[in-house]
């Protein structure tokens, strides 16, 4: 981080008039600050702090900032007064923090001082190390400790004065992409690891992805090189995808035990994803041990990552140089600059209520029938889980209890900032015996309740505007997560408890939209930083518990809801009914709530007479009252409302001026919206202050942090916005800007706390819970804040579309449209509500009297379970008596009998064509005659009817026809259908069509159709009808209820009810008092102890009805104009739909015609709706009209219409005659089919109010009997067109029907008119139309919005006229082909190569041949190759050494297809190619099928009006010939990168496959063994006929021995575009014309024969050529060949000057130059996603043309032998590691040696045994040879990896030397005593003498190497001390020195100079004589004699001295003793002998 404290400025000039306005800019590399401005000051003073983010890289010692002072203009550009640039050479040394610049003079432009100076102060904090890692450490590195911001749990304004520092939340950015499964492929490449602890370690890393794991090879050491990549290819949801994690585990493979595991390091998916190109290219990851959080770094891994989705492509990753240089710490993957530290995430969880029951408990039962209460409610047992980063921590479980309490703290220790940005709140209910089930799931999102600080600033500079926002500061503040404490509300599958599965379990996963409230738990999230916890759960001291106590303190809410319309119910079915809840409340199927009036009555759906059905409720609309208690948290939901606000009415005027500009709208209008936008706009911000938080209820320190958030962000875009005013010329560049914003106010509008539930609607059809739809709470909440903090909703009329739990459709079907009115307040401000009701409120109480039909006579005896009086249901046994008001109202008049009409609807009700129908009935005895039944005419069920001569026509209908007989059904020819009677009821129970002789009865059925008669009046009143005592009739209880009695019926209810009015207060607010049951008969419940109790306590109690009645009804007249649509799927078997529109508004539908065979339909059809009834007030409508919903079908004769898409359309509404009636405007609504565009319609609506003073306005055109055109005025306007199409030809046409498409013909279709081409007699032979173009005159719209696209469609002639449509393809943007016959010279569209063909002399050949060919090119040719041209052009300078110095070309290479490069134009600069389509489009297949290619090209211009006037030329004309060319074709393929695995090691054994037309090369034998990345530098030649084998495949296969190759993928190439091309394309034009060496001239002309035919397309005169060709005129411009070859080398191998200059002129031309292009290869297997790319060029040579050149040699290089010879001298200060017998410290000192990837070619020297003094002397020789390739600095190593495997793996591995020291031991393991690894290419210089060897030469992770280290290649040889370590807890320690001579020599010269390893022969260069080792090094074992001098007799020689003297004392004495009583007798008996 770099900071510059601006402080003052002195003596600045002044201006003529009046003093500067200073600001100063700061500018460091390309990062730009500005300080704010100072008015009118000469001396002025900012006393300001500029930050710039150094992104990790540190300062060097050139970096220097940029301090420019200007005069601030509001108008125009500032002035400039003066400059100052200073050096920041002392703060990259490091010696110094901050460097102060006093009064440093400023410099105007021209360097002279102006006499102004300026001061400052600059501080610089160098990019963290990995040490800060540790958490005992202070963020924000040395020096600044002391600005650290104490942070505390509640999270408050965590910065450290480095903002850089800060704790970044990765704000994830939501990805776009469908929410269905698809195909991504992770790629992961481990390129190395680095400071891996531990000792002689081999790491080996694991990559687990989406429950898969690989790993790599094993390597050794502690830098260990892997660079493999893995593949993991998913197909799965985007969400599901992105919350995966990517986890690497670095494993030590010489361990078995359970410590093995090294370090680990995890990233989410998404992470990733949202990277710039999505992925993360070359990042050190840092390695940490999971379970140990204090412990430091564990090393370091490089890794890069991809996650390719559909369509993406891989970015290419360049291969690094000198990975040595780079800096870990600056490229370590974290977000920008911050280090990584530990913090503690501690969720205080306190309590939960409204758990659900989720256990059937036996034990329950068991109490029940033993007489005790049941307590349903608490069948749950709950606990918490709470995961972050795959951690995961639980509560306790509470047993049995659905309001636990848990009072519990859980501290997750989390790395911080973390990859992952959710936390997961889960409540489980534990299960003892099957798994737990979850209760429901919520998240808390970092982003939301965290900040980086960052969020405020909004730089408007990049967009060209001057940015004022200079005040940085305050605004810049961040904070760490914090939540609470708050409730968090779960939602889930439905709260009713079944034993069955639940089929919404996943929903209570958080896996898609909750359905149902499932409770809500109370929690508070803090954060500290550093420190660990304790234990992971706690539990809550006291004092918390009483702390949170506030912040549950409820508030009375109340909620009502008028429902206005329930329509587009799909069938009639069960009667309906409507609930709606808040949280519990109103939610009738719980018993833990007072019951409310939540649910409205049933109703019956009525047909609309078209298509839906739609519930007749007329002027009683039915109401809903809820009270419920919540927190009061008005303070947040007034701010979201507000904010909700402002984005709303932005987003409105955003949408016109989109509109506006997409239509091409005048300057003026364009500005007049803009204007408009930005007056809306700032006057919002200015007005809609948000909620202050004084004093407020509830507040959290989030709410703070929050608000000041939102202040921040408001006040930057009020400045962006006045700036905008004041400075934008531009209104497009500003729309950018604008959506940023609104981006920005709808994040500032999601609020983390909101407790509040949201209001669930539930759609019941019986007792069946059918769709449901949620209502954010705060959409509807009255705010008494101010108006715009009301919901937007509140008190208005707003469209639902409800939707069925987990649709798995997406919405393809609608349950139910409904229209409803909500008002939700606190019951303080109820009173409030009275101002939003409409209509009159009524409150009835009602209960149904039953009666059975028993012998005839009408009475209770027969009603079995039914009581006398009951509920709807008749469930619920009620009495009359037992009625009471609730608190507060009392009763209006008496009991009256009044009949519910709308649940008896007849059967033709909203029909307009019904069906009457009767069965004619006979009987026999079997084999008797038939004669009429007992009841010869019944219905269906076999019930009694009139027989078809009494049926009487209904009032208002006629008949259509007479009776007759239905045949169309399973009868015989005269319509009867036979069956057997079966008893009891004597009615047969199953009909044939075929008579038998036991049939005994039959009967047919006869119909008799009646139309309703236009305009009639209905017949009388409905309340004629019925009985007059208000009976209704059922045959069985529970069944449809009808008014008439019939014969069959035996059970009829009648309705009574009461009325009830407040009894003290005035309002309709008076509902919310309608608390609890009106009463229930409670005796029958102590003496009757039925079942059917519990179904009754279920089913709600008794609750009053509320209703709406309106008084006044109002006419309207609605007319939908649809002109057409476009791009609708396609959904018939011939790649066509026949579409039609079902237009449905409120309870009307009607149809439009069909269109047949298109997907681009014009209707023009104006629907006309008449007599539309909308109660309410006209104003509130015209606000908030009910929505016209177009939904368009494909109508299929046989089966179901399948529905294409819907959309909706807003109408414009009209109540005066005097309304601009022409205002209203067709525009194009997005069709939507599954939540995924499917089209666009184009339409409009209006809608008039009828009345008195009202006129219509006319009809519009009619087009038929009953068809309306779309009237002027609102169609669109139209001009005559001229449409050139130059059809070409067809390509790869599949079969059609399995016969092949043979002889085809195009026809065009645009605005109504059709041409069609000539016919192509036979497509093999040429597949290219005769005659070329056609021309169309139609009328297109002037606005390019509106106009139709073109259609092509590809007929084949086939035998007996049959002429299939066998492919068709749409245009719809005809822009591009816009064209001006006049303006455009007209390029004639020959293309150069096929002119060149026309006018080519026959016998031309181009003669190469020059005898040249000298000594001097063959050695040239060692040295300089074609991959010296690729490297050299790639930038690998190192791979081409001495290329480019003799000035050769170079050449493109593009690191995508050539017809992707921008300039080229696809190649399709003469004609396009379009795709051609058939068949049916599965909308969730995104590509349908393509059948085939149409070539061609479209020109359109305008016609003039008048027919006098001569029209323009035509465009296409002078064609090439269209006719068959033979061509050779060469294919150079490169090499491949990144190749899709296919072998189970993760490898590949690719080679090339390749085939055009029927021809094709299999080079099968050259596959290249166990790679990735194969070099396969192949050159293939094929000859071919164009235009017929336009499509060169070349394909990457992997080689399998035993199973059949599998293809990795394959690129497609169009060769005749390249041919046709203008652009060259066939062979690209290299950088000079060379006539010998490895850049010569391949093509078939020369440069200057091809300048001439360009010349002549150009319509030129021809080149002309002087002074020897050194000058050339060309298109009116002179060159000369001096200008080009100006600082060029030249060499011997260059051309003629003229044909020189000539290729320099082409060149200049835009042609294709001499290029290698970089093609993604695809498989069908994963179609969408990339398998790898192929480098690779083509060269196409027409044979007409002759010979062309010799093609370059493009094989790979190969690698030379080389030989490293160490000799290992002398080791020193050796570890010693042995104790010997004589207590002596020693080694038996031993050295090996090994280079990496060559592991089994070890060596060893001999063994200096006996090292007393840590000295070795080996004068020892080891020889490596190794496979080198000088070019590209690493070692080729062949070997096979497992002794199973087949091919030896090629490895690049860098060449490095490992040296160790080792201690001998016989009879145990050898010890290790050190280690060091010298990197061949930089070799760490050796010391001269032994003392100076140490480890401070070895370079550190922090200190940088004494000396530059150099290549041993460069060298050849190097002798000296080297030190070897090895590491103790985590520090290295000197094991010993080692005397090394390292030499490399290649082959030549090992053959020269000879030598042996070991001491062996030949021994010589240098010859190494035996070691002078000390006579006290030996073997003990095998040199005894040696041992007992060495050893024995130096340590113990007294000791042997004195035991043989003792031994001959001893003898000495024994002797004495022995022979004294000898001696002594003997003088006894002979004393004088």
């Amino acid at each position: 981080m770099l900071r510059v404290a601006l402080e003052s400025a002195a003596a600045l000039p002044k201006k003529k008039l009046g003093s500067p306005d200073p600001v100063t800019s700061i500018v460091f590399k390309e990062q730009k600050k500005k300080s704010r401005c100072v008015n009118n000051e000469v001396n002025p003073v900012w006393n300001e702090t500029l930050e710039f983010d150094l992104a990790g890289v540190p300062l060097d010692s050139s970096s220097y900032i940029d301090v420019i002072v200007k005069d601030y203009e509001t108008l125009g550009k500032d002035k400039f007064i003066g400059s100052v640039k200073v050096s920041l050479k002392d703060l990259a040394g490091g010696q110094v923090k901050s460097l102060p610049v006093k009064n440093s003079p400023l410099l105007d432009e021209s360097g002279k001082n102006i006499g102004a100076t300026i001061s400052m102060v600059i501080g610089y904090d160098p990019p963290v190390s990995s040490v800060s890692n540790a958490p005992d450490q202070p963020d924000g590195g040395a020096g600044h400790t002391g600005d650290e911001v104490g942070t505390d749990a509640g999270g408050g304004g965590v910065t450290s004065a480095d903002s850089g520092q800060r704790l970044k939340i990765g704000s994830r950015k939501h990805h776009s992409l469908a929410n269905k499964p698809q195909d991504f492929q992770i790629r992961v490449r481990v390129i190395e690891g680095r400071q891996l602890p531990g000792n002689n370690i081999r790491p080996v890393v694991k990559v687990h992805v989406c429950s898969e794991t690989h790993r790599t090879r094993i390597k050794r050491g502690n830098n260990p090189y892997f660079d493999e990549i893995f593949f993991y290819n998913v197909n799965m949801l985007p969400s599901d995808l992105f919350d995966e994690q990517i986890s690497f585990r670095v494993y030590n493979a010489a361990s078995f035990r359970a410590d093995s595991l090294l370090g680990e390091f995890k990233i989410d998916v998404g992470y990733i994803y949202d990277e710039a190109a999505h992925c993360l290219m070359k990042k050190w990851v840092l390695l940490s041990d999971p379970d140990d959080s204090s412990s430091g770094a564990k090393g370091y891994l490089k890794v890069s990552l991809f996650v390719l989705g559909t369509g993406d492509e891989a970015p290419v990753e360049k291969k690094e140089q000198d990975n040595d240089k780079e800096d870990v710490e600056s490229n370590l993957l974290l977000p920008a600059g911050v280090a990584l530290r530990w913090v503690t995430l501690n969720v205080k969880v306190f309590r939960a209520e409204d758990i659900p029951q989720m256990d059937d408990s036996f034990s329950q039962t068991l109490k029940e029938v033993f007489g005790g209460q049941e307590n349903k409610k608490n069948l749950v047992d709950p606990f918490v889980e709470v995961s972050f980063a795959g951690k995961k921590l639980s509560t306790q479980i509470i047993e049995k209890n659905a309001n636990p309490e848990w009072n519990q703290q859980l501290n997750l220790q989390v790395k911080f900032p973390s990859m992952c940005d959710r936390i997961k709140l889960t409540v489980f209910d534990w299960d003892r015996l099957s798994g737990n089930d979850a209760i429901g799931t919520t998240y808390l999102d970092l982003t939301k309740i965290a900040s980086s600080g960052g969020e405020v600033e909004e730089d408007l500079s990049e967009y060209g505007f001057s940015s004022k926002t200079g005040e940085t500061g305050e605004s810049e503040m961040g904070f760490l997560p914090t939540f609470g404490p708050c409730y968090v509300n779960l939602y889930g599958s439905l709260r009713e408890f079944t034993n069955l599965s639940d089929p919404y379990e996943e929903l209570n996963l958080g896996k898609g939209e909750g359905a149902a409230y499932r409770g809500r738990i109370l929690i508070e999230l803090s954060t500290k930083l550093d420190g660990k916890a304790e234990k992971s759960v706690e539990d809550l001291s006291s004092d918390d518990v009483l702390v949170v106590q506030k912040f549950q303190r409820r508030r009375k809410f109340c909620l009502c809801a008028v429902f206005h319309s329930a329509t587009m119910i799909q069938e009639p079915g069960e009667h309906i009914q409507f609930e709606v809840s808040l949280g519990n409340y109103g939610n009738k199927m719980d018993l833990t709530c007072k019951p409310l009036a939540s649910s409205t009555q049933y109703s019956r759906a009525v047909f609309d007479g078209n298509n839906y059905y739609y519930l007749p409720w007329g002027d009683t609309k039915p109401v809903v009252a809820i009270t419920s208690f919540w927190e009061d948290i008005s303070h947040r939901l007034d701010s979201i409302n507000i904010l909700f606000y402002i984005s709303e009415r932005l987003q409105t005027n955003l949408t016109l001026l989109k509109t506006e500009i997409q239509s091409k709208a005048s300057d003026t209008r364009l500005v007049e919206i803009w204007l408009k936008l930005i007056n809306h706009l700032l006057e919002d911000l200015s007005s809609c202050k948000i909620p202050d938080l004084e004093g407020k209820p509830n507040l959290t320190a989030l709410d703070i942090q929050i608000k000041k958030l939102r202040d921040g962000c408001l006040k930057n875009i009020m400045d962006g916005a006045r700036l905008l005013f004041e400075e934008a010329t531009d209104v497009q560049k500003c729309v950018s800007i604008i959506e940023s914003w609104l981006d920005k106010l709808k994040q500032l509008a999601e609020e983390p706390q909101n407790s509040m539930p949201d209001v669930i609607i539930w759609m019941l059809r019986g007792e069946k819970r059918v769709a449901y739809a949620r209502v954010p709470a705060h959409h509807v909440l009255y705010s008494t804040h101010s108006q715009q903090a009301c919901g937007r909703y509140c008190g208005r009329t707003q469209n639902i579309f409800m939707q069925c739990p987990m649709d798995t459709n997406k919405g393809l079907k609608i349950p139910v449209q409904i229209r409803v009115n909500m008002w939700l307040g606190l019951a303080a401000d109820e009173k409030k509500f009275n101002p939003f009701a409409e209509g009159t409120f009524n409150v009835l109480a009602e209960l149904y009297e039953n009666q059975a039909q028993v012998l005839g006579k009408w009475g209770t005896t027969g009603l079995m379970n039914r009581s006398k009086f009951s509920d709807v249901t008749g469930k619920v046994k009620l009495k009359q008596e037992y009625f009471l008001p609730p608190v507060g109202w009392e009763w209006e008049g008496d009991w009256k009998v009044d009949p519910e009409k709308s649940l008896l609807a007849e059967a033709d009700t909203g029909h307009t064509e019904f069906l009457d129908e009767v069965y004619e009935n006979e009987s026999r005895f079997p084999g008797g005659e038939w004669k009429p039944a007992a009841e010869p005419y019944t219905d269906v069920n076999g019930e009694k009817v009139q027989s078809p001569a009494e049926v009487q026509c209904p009032a208002g209908w006629q008949w259509q026809e007479n009776w007759t007989f239905d045949v169309n059904r399973a009868v015989d020819e005269k319509g009867w259908e036979y069956g057997v009677t079966i008893p009891p009821d004597n009615k047969p129970k199953s009909w044939v069509p075929a008579e038998k002789m036991y049939h005994v009865h039959r009967r047919r059925r006869m119909i008799r159709p009646r139309k309703k008669i236009p305009g009639a009046k209905m017949a009388a009143n409905k309340k004629d009808d019925g009985d007059p005592e208000g009976w209704e009739f059922s045959s069985l209880i529970g069944w449809k209820f009808h008014l008439q009695q019939r014969s069959s019926d035996t059970f009829r209810r009648r309705r009574w009810r009461r009325k009830m009015s407040p009894a003290d207060r005035l309002g309709a607010s008076a509902i919310f008092r309608l608390e609890g049951a009106l009463g229930v008969d409670t005796e029958s419940k102590s003496e009757e102890k039925t079942s059917k109790e519990d179904s009754s306590v279920q089913f709600g109690e008794n609750t009053p009805t509320v209703s709406c009645t309106f008084d006044r009804l109002y006419t309207y007249h609605l007319r939908v104009h649809v002109f057409q649509a476009r791009n609708l799927p396609a959904l018939d078997k011939d790649s066509f739909s026949d579409p039609y529109v079902h237009v449905s508004f409120l309870h009307q539908s009607q149809t439009t015609e069909t269109i047949k065979s298109t997907l681009n339909p014009t209707w023009d059809q104006t629907l006309i709706f008449n007599n539309l009834e909308i109660y309410g007030d006209p104003q509130t409508v015209a606000q908030n009209p009910p929505l016209v919903l177009l939904e368009i079908f494909d109508s299929d004769q046989v089966g179901k219409d399948e529905m294409l898409g819907r959309c909706s359309c807003v109408p414009v509404v009209k109540f005066k005659s005097s309304m601009d009636c022409g205002s209203v405007k067709l525009q194009w609504e997005c069709v939507m089919n599954r939540r995924v565009p499917a089209g666009d319609l184009l339409v409009a609506a209006e809608l008039f109010l009828k009345g008195s003073d009202v006129e219509l306005p006319i009809a519009p055109p009619k087009r038929g009997e009953k068809l309306y055109m779309v009237p002027q005025g609102v169609r669109p306007v139209v001009q005559l067109t001229a449409i050139e199409v130059l059809a070409w030809g067809l390509r790869n046409m599949k079969t059609y029907q399995l016969a092949p498409v043979t002889s085809p013909s195009l026809v065009v279709e645009c605005g109504g008119e059709r041409h069609q081409t000539a016919v192509i007699k036979n497509i093999k032979k040429s597949p290219n139309f005769p005659g070329n173009v056609l021309m169309l005159k139609v009328f297109l719209p002037k606005e390019e919005m509106y106009t139709p696209p073109i259609v092509l469609k590809v007929i084949d002639h086939r035998p007996f006229g049959r002429k299939p449509v066998v492919g068709q393809c749409v245009i719809t943007h005809l822009d591009e082909f816009r064209w001006d016959p006049y303006g455009n010279t007209t390029e004639v569209a020959l293309s150069s190569k096929v002119a060149l063909m026309a006018a080519a002399p026959r016998d031309l050949h181009v003669n190469m041949e020059d005898g040249r060919e000298t000594l001097l090119e063959a050695q040239e040719k060692e040295t300089v190759d074609w991959w010296s041209k690729f490297y050299a052009s790639i930038g690998e300078r190192n791979k081409c050494r001495p290329y480019l110095e003799k000035g050769y070309d170079t050449l493109e290479v593009y690191d995508s297809e050539l017809e992707n490069v921008k300039e080229f134009m696809g190649l399709s600069d003469f004609c396009k190619t379009f795709k051609l389509h058939r068949g049916k489009c599965d909308p969730d297949d995104e590509d349908p099928e393509v059948v085939g290619e149409f070539k061609g090209s479209f020109k359109i211009y305008l016609l003039p009006d008048d027919p006098g006037v001569t029209p323009p030329p035509q465009q296409f004309r002078e064609l090439p010939d269209s006719g068959p060319q033979e061509c050779v074709v060469k294919i150079y393929v490169v090499q491949a990168v990144d190749l899709q695995p296919k072998d189970n090691n993760g490898k590949c054994d690719p080679y090339i496959k390749i085939s055009l037309g029927r021809k094709s090369i299999d080079d099968r034998d050259n596959y290249i063994p166990n790679t990735l990345c194969p070099v396969f530098g192949r050159m293939f030649e094929m000859t071919c006929f164009l235009p017929q084998d336009k499509d060169l495949k070349v394909a990457v296969y992997d080689f399998d021995l035993l199973s059949r190759d599998e293809k990795v993928g394959e690129t497609v190439i169009d060769l005749e575009n390249r041919l046709l091309s203008y652009f060259g394309s066939y062979c690209g034009l290299p950088q000079t014309y060379c006539i010998s060496g490895v850049n010569q001239w391949r093509d078939q002309l020369r440069p200057s024969q091809i300048l001439q035919h360009h010349a002549r397309l150009k319509g030129l005169s021809p080149p002309r050529s002087e002074d020897n060709g050194n000058t050339l005129t060309f298109a009116g411009r002179l060159y000369c060949l001096s200008d080009f070859e100006a600082n060029k080398e030249l060499h011997q191998h260059l051309g003629p000057a003229s044909e020189r200059i000539a290729l320099h002129v082409l060149r200049s031309q835009g042609l294709v130059p001499e290029h290698v292009e970089t093609r993604t290869l695809y498989s069908s297997f994963q179609p969408t996603l990339p398998q790898g790319r192929l480098q690779m060029w083509v060269d196409i040579f027409p044979k007409s043309l002759g010979q062309p050149g010799p093609p370059f040699d493009i094989s790979p290089r190969k690698a030379k032998k080389y030989f490293l010879r160490v000799i290992v001298w002398n080791t020193t200060d050796v570890v010693l590691d042995e104790t010997s017998i004589t207590g002596e410290r020693m080694s038996d000192v031993y050295v090996k040696g090994w280079m990496p990837g060559m592991e089994e070619d070890k060596q060893k020297t001999d063994v200096h045994y006996r090292s007393l003094d840590g000295d070795g002397n080996f004068n020892w020789r080891f020889v490596f040879g190794l496979e080198y390739l000088p070019a590209e600095k690493l070692c080729l190593v062949s070997k096979k990896e497992h002794f199973w495997s087949l091919d030896q793996t090629e490895f690049r591995i860098p060449p490095k030397l490992n040296i160790q020291i080792w201690d001998n031991d016989k009879f145990s393991l050898d010890d290790y005593l050190g280690a060091i690894e010298l990197d061949l290419q930089h070799l760490i210089n050796p010391a001269k003498a032994s003392e100076k060897c140490s480890l401070a030469m070895l370079p550190d992770e922090t200190s940088p190497p004494k000396s530059q280290p150099k290549s041993l290649f460069e060298q050849k040889s190097v002798r000296g001390w080297w030190p070897c370590y090895m590491e103790k807890n985590g520090k290295r320690e000197l094991g010993g020195k080692v005397e090394l001579t390292l030499e490399i020599v290649n082959e030549k010269e090992a053959d020269e100079r000879p030598a042996g390893k070991g001491r062996d022969e030949p021994n010589m260069n240098p010859k190494l004589d035996p070691p002078k080792r000390p006579e006290t090094s030996f073997f003990w074992f095998t040199n005894p004699c040696k041992t007992c001098k060495f050893i024995v007799w130096r340590k113990f020689k007294w000791l042997f001295i004195g035991f043989i003297l003792l031994i001959l004392v001893l003898l000495f004495v024994g002797i004495l003793l022995y022979s004294l009583p000898n001696y002594i007798s003997m003088k006894i008996v002979k004393p004088f002998q």
